[in-house]
């Protein structure tokens, strides 16, 4: 049940009955998603982490919120797919694009966009979120490709980290649509 409401006006609204398909899943629903606790934060590297919001293994897709707690190279890839981010805090962008993001921006990737991704000093962690329609496609200084992330390997990731942790490697499962 939401919060009672106590002047607005659909106060006396009744909700709607059965409003769930038989095989529906209900929502996935976080009340803080860019959370500050390092356990729900996936590594990718020693000052970069994702913390999974909603997977979908049948779409090959994920949102998460991705955190730089400092400076530097978050990863360099190719979207064969397209990808929105909001950046909640701090500042990021793409070496080959002529924008920074800060708090408030709104970024849609197009399929066919490879990008180096860097967090810059901005006096607080980075964070945005993004949604993925993956695979990511690992690239090297030159363009080239050198491997691919996908909805599985994510997945393996954070059934790994989440164990590791003490919040279970199941975490993650609650999190399939």
């Amino acid at each position: 049940m939401p919060e009672e409401a106590t002047t607005e006006f659909w106060r006396n609204i009744k909700p709607i009955e059965n409003s769930m398909r038989p095989d529906a899943l209900p929502e996935v629903f976080h009340q803080y998603a860019p959370v500050d606790d390092d356990d729900y934060y996936v590594p990718f590297t020693e000052t970069v982490g994702s913390r999974p919001l909603w997977i979908s293994i049948k779409e090959n897709m994920w949102s998460d919120i991705l955190r730089a707690t400092s400076a530097g190279l978050v990863n360099r890839h190719y979207h064969p797919r397209e990808v929105f981010a909001y950046t909640i805090s701090g500042k990021w962008g793409y070496l080959e694009r002529p924008w920074t993001a800060t708090p408030g921006s709104f970024v849609y990737e197009t399929p066919g966009e490879g990008h180096t991704l860097v967090a810059y000093d901005s006096g607080e962690p980075m964070k945005a979120m993004f949604v993925v329609a993956g695979p990511l496609v690992w690239l090297d200084e030159n363009g080239d490709t050198e491997g691919f992330f996908d909805v599985h390997d994510y997945i393996a990731l954070c059934r790994e980290h989440y164990a590791k942790v003490g919040i279970g490697a199941d975490y993650v499962d609650t999190l399939f649509r």
